[in-house]
């Protein structure tokens, strides 16, 4: 019998290619090291520990970008993988979203604070992890914005199985680990920035990680289209600060 294909690899969801394991900056110590390293066995192990991991944390940590990361990792070793942002896909058929599922190596269900607690979205969710627990190829990496047992759920046995894997919460970075994380990134697109431009762009630009890192890839195409080194007076030019 031959399976029916998951309506979910057809849905028009991009991921972000910037997004790798490599370049998610995190001490070398804490959640966020131990997080990372759950994700990257999660994806190039052939036998993980864990086949669930559920990160959490507050905006801009990176919970979005380990997840698309482990999408492209997961690609590029040939495995079939699929990222969700729920936060986008609110209006779609929760019971048509997560059908036959179980069948690709790994789901990646972003901002899952998003769905839950809407009975539709529960009994789906609440089925397709009963079905996927039974296939043991199948893996799931989840992101909400609090604890498991946090979880605003109509239906408690959903609550207890997002606790059946392994929990890592994201902490935010410090400024100075902020900086390290943009000299890495703008490292990794080739741009060349001193200590006291970055300290500028920290100082000047939103404070979450995601929305530093949008500031960077505008400074960094403003710089190629007008062909200028990136020094202080070219940012208050090109940002407008």
């Amino acid at each position: 019998m031959k399976h029916k294909k998951p309506l979910q690899l057809s849905l028009n969801v991009h991921l972000n290619d910037d997004a790798t394991l490599d370049n998610y900056f995190t001490p070398c110590v804490g959640g966020n090291a131990l997080a990372l390293h759950a994700v990257r066995e999660l994806v190039v192990a052939n036998n993980p520990s864990e086949r669930f991991v559920y990160l959490w944390g507050a905006e801009g940590v990176g919970r979005s970008h380990l997840l698309q990361a482990a999408c492209n990792a997961a690609s590029a070793s040939g495995l079939l993988c699929q990222y969700l942002p729920l936060d986008e896909l609110t209006t779609f058929d929760a019971e048509l979203l997560f059908e036959n599922l179980e069948q690709i190596n790994l789901i990646c269900l972003d901002n899952l604070q998003h769905v839950l607690g809407q009975q539709h979205w529960d009994h789906a969710l609440f089925h397709f992890y009963n079905r996927l627990r039974d296939k043991p190829h199948c893996r799931l990496l989840v992101s909400a914005n609090c604890a498991p047992r946090d979880l605003a759920s109509s239906l408690p046995d959903l609550v207890s199985r997002m606790a059946w894997g392994v929990a890592f919460h994201l902490s935010q970075l410090s400024d100075a680990e902020k900086i390290l994380a943009l000299k890495l990134r703008a490292n990794t697109r080739g741009i060349e920035l001193s200590d006291e431009v970055l300290t500028f762009i920290l100082n000047h630009a939103p404070r979450a990680m995601n929305e530093l890192f949008e500031c960077l890839e505008r400074i960094d195409k403003a710089s190629l289209v007008e062909k200028r080194r990136v020094t202080i007076p070219f940012i208050k030019d090109a940002l407008g600060w």
